[in-house]
């Protein structure tokens, strides 16, 4: 009897293992994505969209070579010029976003101080203000986390 039990194991093997080889993607009438792994028998009232093969399997990862005290291996070296040439563009580049970003917030400010000053007389209720400033508020605080960004770039390049 046990011979019989893996025999049977056996068959199912070999019956399920090129099923499970293939995975289909189906859409149903109602535009219902259905993925099976049964390409023989697709879901009814579906149709084949197209079929993935499984991945190859993923090869053992390697251990980290030591890295070495130097450049990191395998990027290209600029000579110092260059590389100063590079720095100092940035830094003119980030001080520019910097002043921009400040005059930017300045107006947010501004802009907000205006909305604060108006009460339309549909704002009997506070929360229906709170709900009109609430954009120019987030526009202010979006401006200075901005500038802590940019201010730590800055810090970053010293």
């Amino acid at each position: 009897m046990r011979l019989c039990h893996w025999a049977l194991l056996l068959a199912i093997a070999l019956i399920a293992g090129p099923a499970l080889a293939e995975t289909c993607k189906y859409v149903d009438e109602e535009g219902r994505v259905i993925y099976s792994n049964t390409p023989n028998n697709p879901p009814k009232g579906a149709k084949k969209v197209r079929c993935f093969s499984d991945p190859a399997p993923r090869p053992a990862p390697q251990e980290p070579k030591p890295r070495s005290s130097d450049a990191r291996e395998g990027f290209p070296k600029v000579d110092g010029q260059t590389q100063k040439k590079r720095d100092d563009e940035r830094q003119r580049i980030l001080e520019t976003e910097l002043s921009e970003e400040q005059q930017q917030l300045e107006t947010a400010k501004q802009k907000l101080a205006e909305q604060e000053a108006i009460r339309t007389g549909d704002e009997q209720n506070y929360q229906r203000f709170l709900d009109r400033v609430q954009p120019y508020r987030d526009a202010v605080a979006n401006h200075e986390r901005n500038l802590e960004a940019i201010r730590r770039e800055i810090s970053n390049l010293k």
